[in-house]
């Protein structure tokens, strides 16, 4: 996430220095839209790597229901 937000403080560094220079403000604004794209790909992958990682572990994990099942079909003794 810190990677994300040093992305974005370029990116708006970068529209800051457009607004006070109109003569290469197109150039400033290109590389704006640059690093927002990073920072959005950035996220992106973050919470890919996040939502694999939970599928992961509840994988893992019986659930409730799971074991109640199982417990229903264990031969009563």
């Amino acid at each position: 996430m810190e990677t994300v937000r040093r992305l974005r403080a370029m990116a708006s560094l970068c529209r800051q220095s457009a607004a006070y220079r109109p003569d290469t403000s197109w150039k400033l604004l290109a590389e704006a839209e640059y690093w927002e794209h990073l920072a959005n790909a950035a996220l992106l992958e973050h919470f890919q790597d996040c939502t694999a990682s939970l599928n992961d572990q509840t994988r893992l994990q019986p659930t409730a229901n799971a074991m109640t099942r199982d417990a229903r079909r264990l031969p009563v003794a």
